[in-house]
């Protein structure tokens, strides 16, 4: 009785959706109640919670998607909606142009190039390297260049994922460690490197640091998509 109860509930495209969110207030909870601890990772606790339920019910990746796209589909607006904070405190940015410029260009080549330099040298095959090349960007459109240069889309999800999470979790200890202080530079590192779940680690810390992580993320997914096809052809 209770597989067939389970059996109905799982086939209902809002329990997964609701679920998800369920455990992301619960993963966000435990983070506060941790002050934020970059261990206690709200998106990795979301993940973990995630994954434990479809492997013991034995639910599909398809299943789960039925309702889980809803917040996929928002990730697009949620990409956008950082340009609200950058137009808010754009005389704060416009003071620091040049260095966000040159650490732009100097992260967004080393993110992508050392990638593809890597997997050269592993022997990794070039569908494998399209598809860990743009795993700093934000997943949607990290995607996106995987697909147009022939790499595996499901692979450089996991990588892009992975990438947003290890960074989310070692920038403060990291940063800390380098005595790095001002919060701008700190945001941007992780915004360039980690994305999406780095920047949203970045706002929970400090709003500048926020800011600047979401300008980092936003302008290395433009310029990602432009230079790793032509690395691809240069390295390759």
């Amino acid at each position: 009785m209770v597989t067939e109860f389970w059996g109905h509930l799982a086939a209902l495209p809002l329990f997964w959706l609701v679920l998800t969110l369920l455990l992301w207030l619960a993963a966000n909870a435990a983070s506060v109640a941790c002050r934020r601890h970059p261990l206690v990772n709200p998106v990795l606790l979301t993940i973990a919670g995630l994954v434990a339920i479809l492997l013991v019910t034995g639910t599909s990746y398809a299943t789960f998607m039925t309702g889980a796209h809803y917040i996929n589909f928002l990730l697009g607006p949620a990409t956008v909606a950082l340009a609200i904070p950058l137009v808010r405190q754009w005389p704060v940015v416009k003071s620091a142009i040049l260095p966000i410029v040159a650490a732009l260009g100097v992260g967004s080549v080393t993110a992508a190039g050392s990638v593809i330099l890597l997997g050269k040298m592993a022997g990794l095959s070039p569908e494998i390297v399209a598809a860990l090349a743009p795993k700093s960007t934000t997943t949607a459109v990290a995607v996106a260049i995987s697909t147009s240069l022939g790499g595996n889309a499901a692979l450089t999800a996991v990588c892009a994922i992975i990438t947003g999470i290890l960074g989310a979790i070692i920038v403060t200890p990291f940063m800390n460690a380098m005595k790095i202080t001002d919060f701008a530079a700190r945001g941007f590192a992780v915004g360039l490197a980690s994305h999406g779940i780095g920047t949203a680690r970045a706002y929970a810390v400090n709003a500048t640091a926020g800011l600047f992580a979401g300008i980092a993320m936003a302008l290395n997914a433009i310029i990602t998509a432009v230079i790793v096809p032509w690395m691809l052809g240069w390295l390759g």
